[in-house]
């Protein structure tokens, strides 16, 4: 385990931890937006890379579409930038025209985190968010901790407290591509659940919840991500089994390397989007350009816009309890 200085931001250091794994794995953190910057998965005779990075702190704050943030306070979007707590309309940053996206300009993704802790295999990071911060209610203090385990896993644990009923929605945004292809077409993906949260044309949530069957979103057996009609894909899919344990969610595998990646998370819900807008003007990871397409998210997460929608799992974090998350992502060839 390594910290290193990575490059500055209005006069504060951007640090990066390095993560090595027991068997071989490695990752490297930064401070900045808690970004997975780069996965390395150990693979016969070598190693593979499966995240999407830059080279820079610079290139991170220009351009960056969320690359590997734990993004918040309310990771996805809520509808009209606004919601009811209790009597109290909360106006909150509008980022996406007249909507909230990932908690407003300043989110949690582009702001600086602090090292509480860490090891050879695991740092755990901290950010305060002050009452009234990007419009949301109550005090709430978040921490983030990876740990690279045994058997190629990257265990991620997103908890919160707050002071004030607030909504609470932490998520990882990284961008995962198995195999270095230009883009996802040699993936297959596997979502287990058998319905989405269909949305209006802004990406909002309609209220509805609807099968998957018979339709371009059903990936209930695992198919290319693509089909002969190339539906353009950015939303939640509703996870079966009971949430607040944790449970397969998704398995995306490379027909070019036989590598795969199982993801598992407490949450109810996970967004899928298939990296439709990239078009990154900068270099990556090895020179690498990143394009439409180049690679794909899955985000867990309580549902889009649910402050506003009572029949959702519920995101409103009491004072006095804990919200927690735990994903894992488990890789296999």
């Amino acid at each position: 385990m390594t910290i290193e200085r990575f490059g500055s931001l209005d006069g504060q250091d951007v640090l990066q931890v390095s993560l090595q794994g027991p068997d071989g794995m490695e990752a490297k953190v930064l401070t900045w937006g808690a970004v997975v910057r780069d996965l390395i998965v150990p693979v016969a005779g070598g190693s593979q890379r499966v995240v999407l990075g830059l080279n820079s702190i610079e290139d991170y704050v220009a351009h960056s579409p969320y690359f590997g943030a734990i993004v918040g306070r309310y990771g996805n979007r809520i509808g009209r930038a606004r919601f009811n707590l209790n009597g109290t309309t909360y106006q909150l940053d509008a980022n996406e025209g007249e909507n909230q996206l990932h908690g407003g300009a300043k989110g949690f993704g582009s702001r600086l985190w602090s090292v509480l802790d860490h090891t050879p295999s695991s740092v755990t990071l901290s950010l305060v968010s002050e009452d009234g911060d990007m419009g949301y209610p109550g005090r709430l203090v978040a921490t983030c901790t990876y740990t690279l385990l045994p058997s190629s896993r990257l265990r991620i644990e997103l908890d919160a407290t707050s002071d004030k009923p607030t909504p609470v929605n932490l998520t990882t945004h990284g961008y995962f591509n198995l195999d270095g292809s230009p883009d996802i077409s040699s993936h297959e993906l596997t979502i287990a659940g058998d319905y989405i949260t269909p949305t209006r044309p802004d990406l909002i949530p309609t209220g509805e919840i609807t099968a998957v069957a018979g339709t371009d979103y059903d990936f209930t057996a695992a198919r290319p991500i693509h089909g002969p009609a190339h539906t353009l894909y950015d939303i939640n899919y509703v996870l079966r089994g009971p949430y607040g344990k944790l449970r397969h969610a998704a398995t995306l595998a490379s027909r070019a390397n036989g590598l795969s990646m199982e993801l598992w998370t407490t949450e109810p819900g996970v967004q899928f989007y298939d990296g439709h807008l990239i078009d990154m003007p900068v270099q990556g990871l090895a020179g690498a350009r990143y394009r439409r397409h180049g690679g794909l998210c899955l985000e867990p997460q309580r549902f889009p816009d649910s402050p506003n929608n009572a029949h959702f799992p519920s995101s409103i974090l009491p004072p006095g309890q804990v919200s927690r998350q735990v994903s894992e992502l488990r890789f296999s060839r």
